[in-house]
């Protein structure tokens, strides 16, 4: 074919890979998944997989072979600037105060799969020795294959947690740090696996190790000084000029062009140059580079590496027997990368589901596990089918992440972190709030300082007291709204009494006094609107429906745990606090309420479990993560149930005969906090600090 074909034959090409990925890209998207993923996906579907499969061999059709070095030139032109954005993107300030815990997750999330993916290599390799009419050098293959498992892909976690929201919460922010520090480690070892295969003795790979870590000192300590004088340029200018821009591309392809002649490939060149480019000062610098870099680069340039690659993906060509070899490193990869992350997370004290989440954020993989693929088949250490393979992987283990984190991330959870994090933002105090509903203020006095009880030592911390008038009949002449003012005056000065008292205790305390219709309503209005993390109920013995029917009313509540208590007219009995747990959502509600009231009375709780044989051993491990988190509490003997001074229980669940009558009983209703959350997690909220101020009787 001629030269003038070619230019024809590649600016078709172009064009049909760019609708493509855009097209499917979208799709994606709507699906849930990364835009990214979608584009890898037409990659491979305009090669071998989906269009040679089609009569006539389309892909021959469209993509010639006397074209592909053409494509292949201008895929590595996209390539080295994507890598050039991954460098420039990984920011280490995200570590700050966070090394110890994002270098233990960094750590075991690179470690573990690259032991597995090493061990995963030692028994593949017989099958895939042949590379491009050579042998493949067995180190070589073993650790590429151990770096390839363990890599995670910084932008595509940067998308995923930026779609859901989830950069700024903790958990996002601790993944970044962690990839930001895996990338820096997978990189290096990447680079010394290439040394290595392009070396072909142990000498040769010493002499390009040498080379590239002269260039990388000459990089930080003499460039990148050098480099810093774009910020105050870009700062006179007031924009990204071409000039500046100039200066950028011409250091990103002279950094790859040494690498390359070096013999550790050109990407890490481009990398590097964005690893050096200046931080401090330069948010606006950086940002205004990436929107220029990108718009070419992503869609343009990296959808034609995409099919590049796709052209070597044949996942007909795979077999029966690499059914098995796929499942064996999707093993490798999963739970390489899953296990080494959240068990290291677990270590440093972080709780189930946290951990979980960074195990699968990191599992994240994308178009960087593309990018390392492709320099293992230009090295000559993959044959095509195992070129096939991982990049199945690639794209399995990077779509699960999204899936899988709602189901360890729930909205509802997410949504609370948000608002947290928001609050934060605003200088907000997040107080833990109770609020108490006072039906006769002459007897609220019990119930007053029950609330004050339930507020534990958590700091800061509220009670409301809160009394819901029966709406007042409408007259029809005239408004009434005289009464209904001195009614509503009367009422809030009788609970600003009992509210005084309270803080003269130290327990800073508001009172409201509202006429309501619907009583239900408005207390679960009331509850969202102070942001309640308890709602307190008097048991009324004369009517028994009312407290059910304002438990039942509080579900539009979930983030609040509902205690309806029974409060004895004689003095209260003098023993332990006794929690009567389940092994759901309610029993771990039922051992927070018992820990605040211990806390504050400076009680020892006694559990007891209410499942038959289990119950022992359930009662045991919850009064060993009570005493972990400091409160006094032990399994419940058979003295304790006559002796009770509190008996705290699941609302679903039967009050135990034998309780003696001044007994308070709590009935509590759990949270969806509680739901969501395992024991540990649960207790993990309950503030131990310094006992507060006694009351003054």
């Amino acid at each position: 074919m001629d030269l003038k074909h070619v230019i024809a034959f590649v600016l078709l090409d172009i064009a049909i890979v760019v609708v493509a990925a855009r097209l499917v890209g979208r799709l994606f998207r709507r699906l849930g998944q990364p835009a990214v993923i979608g584009e890898i996906v037409a990659g491979i579907a305009l090669g071998p997989t989906l269009l040679g499969a089609l009569p006539g061999q389309l892909d021959q059709v469209l993509f010639p072979a006397d074209v592909r070095p053409y494509l292949s030139v201008i895929a590595q032109l996209g390539l080295a600037l994507f890598m050039f954005i991954v460098g420039l993107e990984v920011d280490l300030s995200l570590i700050r105060g966070r090394q110890r815990i994002a270098g233990a997750v960094a750590a075991g999330s690179l470690v573990l799969p690259f032991a597995l993916g090493a061990g995963a290599a030692l028994i593949l390799y017989p099958l895939h020795a042949q590379a491009q009419g050579e042998t493949v050098n067995p180190l070589a293959f073993v650790l590429f294959l151990g770096v390839a498992m363990s890599i995670t892909a910084l932008p595509v976690l940067a998308r995923i947690l930026t779609e859901r929201g989830m950069q700024r919460t903790r958990i996002g922010v601790l993944s970044l740090a962690c990839a930001a520090i895996n990338d820096v480690l997978g990189w290096s070892l990447l680079a010394i696996v290439v040394a290595v295969a392009a070396g072909g003795s142990l000498g040769g790979a010493l002499v390009i190790m040498g080379w590239t870590v002269l260039f990388v000192l000459v990089m930080f300590f003499a460039v990148r000084p050098l480099l810093a004088r774009l910020v105050a340029w870009h700062a006179r200018a007031g924009r990204l000029t071409p000039d500046i821009l100039a200066v950028v591309l011409a250091g990103l392809f002279l950094s790859a062009w040494v690498t390359d002649l070096i013999g550790v490939h050109a990407i890490f060149g481009a990398f590097l140059f964005g690893a050096v480019m200046p931080r401090r000062d330069a948010a606006a610098l950086s940002r205004e580079i990436l929107e220029r870099l990108e718009q070419v680069s992503l869609l343009l340039l990296l959808p034609v590496f995409f099919v590049v690659a796709g052209l070597q993906v044949d996942i007909g060509a795979i077999g029966l027997s690499g059914v098995w070899q796929l499942a064996l490193i999707l093993l490798a990869a999963v739970a390489g990368k899953f296990l080494g992350a959240a068990v290291a997370a677990r270590t440093q004290g972080m709780s189930q589901r946290e951990s979980g989440a960074l195990g699968l954020l990191m599992n994240t993989r994308g178009l960087t596990e593309i990018v390392i693929l492709q320099v293992g088949v230009q090295l000559g250490v993959l044959d095509p089918t195992m070129f096939t393979l991982m990049v199945i992987m690639a794209l399995v283990t990077t779509a699960m992440t999204g899936p899988l984190l709602r189901v360890f991330y729930p909205d509802r959870v997410l949504a609370r972190e948000l608002a947290a994090a928001e609050r934060a933002e605003l200088g907000e105090v997040d107080a833990y709030t109770v609020l108490a509903v006072i039906e006769d203020p002459a007897g609220g006095r019990p119930v007053a300082e029950l609330a004050r009880d339930l507020t534990g030592r958590e700091h800061p911390a509220r009670v409301v007291l809160c009394r819901l008038l029966p709406a007042q009949v409408e007259l029809e002449v005239a408004s009434g709204l005289g009464a209904e003012l001195a009614i509503i005056a009367a009422a809030g000065d009788e609970l600003r009494v009992l509210a005084r008292e309270l803080e003269a205790c130290g327990t800073p305390c508001s009172v409201v006094a509202r006429f309501a219709a619907e009583p239900g309503a408005a207390l679960s209005a009331l509850a969202i609107s102070v942001a309640a993390d308890v709602v307190l109920l008097a048991e009324d013995s004369d009517d028994p429906a009312r407290a059910a029917a304002q438990v039942a009313a509080l579900a539009a509540v979930p983030e609040a745990t509902v205690v309806a208590a029974r409060i004895p007219g004689g003095p209260g009995a003098a023993g332990a606090a006794l929690a009567l747990i389940d092994g759901a959502a309610a029993g771990r509600a039922v051992l927070r309420m018992a820990a605040h009231l211990a806390l504050r009375s400076a009680q020892e709780v006694a559990v007891e479990a209410l499942d038959g044989r289990r119950g022992s051993r359930r009662s045991t491990a919850a009064a060993a993560a009570l005493v972990r988190r400091g409160v006094a509490a032990r399994p419940s003997t058979p003295e304790d149930l006559p002796g009770a001074a509190v008996a705290v229980l699941p609302d679903s669940a039967q009050a135990p005969t034998g309780l003696p009558e001044p007994t308070l009983l709590l009935r509590v209703r759990p949270a969806a906090v509680d739901v969501d959350d395992d024991l540990g997690q649960a207790l993990a909220r309950i503030t131990v600090g310094q006992p507060q101020p006694a009351s003054p009787d």
